[in-house]
C-alpha cells in the first residue's frame, strides 16, 4: 500500500481549509454551511472528511475546540512509568504499528553522521507532504512541510547530521514510511541523539495514540523532575515526528505548547488521533 492510497486523495491542504471553516463557523454550524465554505456539496464534503478523520465533520468539531487539550488531559492522560520509559529497551508500540529502534552510540553521535549514508525522499501523508530520511538501520528523520516548505525542512534535518552523505532515494525507505502511516506492519527507527534526548524520546514512545501526557510527567519519567525546560528542548529536537509522538506532549495547564513543524500540524494530529480512537 502506498502513501497515496492511504491518503485516498484527501490532501492536507484541503484539511487545513476544513479546519478553518469549522473554526470560523463555530460549534452551531451545520454540515451544509461547512460544505458551502469549502465550495463542495454536503455529501461530497461529508464523504471526504470522514475518510480523512474517521468521523463526521460535525463530530470532529469537538476535537477542535479551545478546551480540547484540557479535555484530553482530564480524560486521556497517560502516566509514564519510569521503569518502562528509561533503560533503552529498544522497543515501543505506536498505534497498531510495531516499532523496532536502536540508538546510536555516544561515539557515533559525536561523529555527527560521518561515514553514514542517509537516503531521503518526499512523501504524501495524511498531514501533508513530509520529508523522510533513513539509514540502513531505519528512519532517522521525518518532518512535515505544510508550515515550513521543502527548503527549510531539508536544511533543518540535514543540519542534525552535517557530515553524513545524503542520497535522494525514496524507494529505499518507502516501506518504513508506508508502514508508519498505514498503521500496520513493522518499521524501524535509527535514533541519533544525546543520551538525555534518547530517554525523552523513549518516554514519548510509551504514549498511546489518542492519549496525551505533560512535559512535567515526561521529566519525572526520565528521572529529572525539575528539568522541564530541558525536556521541552529534547521534545522539540525529536527528529522523527509523529512516529516518536512529540505532538502528544502538552503543558500541564492544558495548553498545546510548541511544535517544531507548526502548531496547526500538531492540532490536526491530536484531533485526528482522538477522533480515530473514539471511532
Amino acid at each position: 500500500m502506498t502513501i497515496t492510497e492511504i491518503d485516498t486523495g484527501y490532501h492536507y491542504n484541503v484539511m487545513r481549509r476544513a479546519i478553518k471553516a469549522i473554526d470560523e463557523g463555530g460549534p452551531g454550524q451545520t454540515l451544509e454551511q461547512m460544505a458551502a465554505r469549502m465550495d463542495m456539496s454536503p455529501a461530497h464534503f461529508q464523504r471526504l472528511f470522514s475518510r480523512w478523520a474517521g468521523v463526521s465533520p460535525k463530530r470532529f468539531q469537538q476535537y477542535l475546540t479551545l478546551g480540547h487539550a484540557k479535555a484530553l488531559l482530564a480524560e486521556r492522560f497517560t502516566m509514564i512509568e519510569t521503569a518502562d520509559s528509561v533503560g533503552l529497551s529498544g522497543t515501543g508500540r505506536l498505534h497498531d504499528l510495531f516499532i523496532r529502534w536502536e540508538a546510536m552510540s555516544p561515539g557515533e553521535y559525536a561523529r555527527q553522521g560521518a561515514g553514514l549514508t542517509i537516503r531521503y525522499g518526499w512523501f504524501e501523508t495524511p498531514f501533508g507532504e513530509a520529508l523522510a530520511m533513513g539509514t540502513d538501520k531505519g528512519l532517522c528523520g521525518l518532518g512535515f512541510l505544510s508550515e515550513t516548505g521543502r527548503e527549510a525542512a531539508m536544511a533543518d534535518l540535514t543540519a542534525r547530521w552535517p557530515t553524513a552523505d545524503y542520497v535522494e532515494d525514496a524507494e529505499a525507505i518507502r516501506p518504513w514510511v508506508d508502514a508508519a502511516f498505514a498503521q500496520k506492519g513493522d518499521t524501524a527507527l535509527h535514533l541519533m541523539g544525546a543520551p538525555f534526548q534518547i530517554k525523552v524520546w523513549e518516554a514519548l514512545l510509551t504514549i498511546p495514540s489518542g492519549q496525551v501526557t505533560t512535559y512535567s510527567e515526561i521529566a519525572q519519567a526520565v528521572g529529572h523532575p525539575r528539568a522541564m525546560r530541558a525536556v521541552g528542548t529534547a521534545v522539540g529536537r525529536n527528529p522523527v515526528s509523529f512516529l516518536i509522538p512529540c505532538h502528544r506532549a502538552l503543558r500541564k495547564s492544558g495548553g498545546l505548547g510548541g511544535y517544531h513543524w507548526g502548531l496547526p500540524v500538531k492540532r490536526a494530529m491530536l484531533a485526528w488521533e482522538a477522533a480515530r480512537a473514539e471511532a
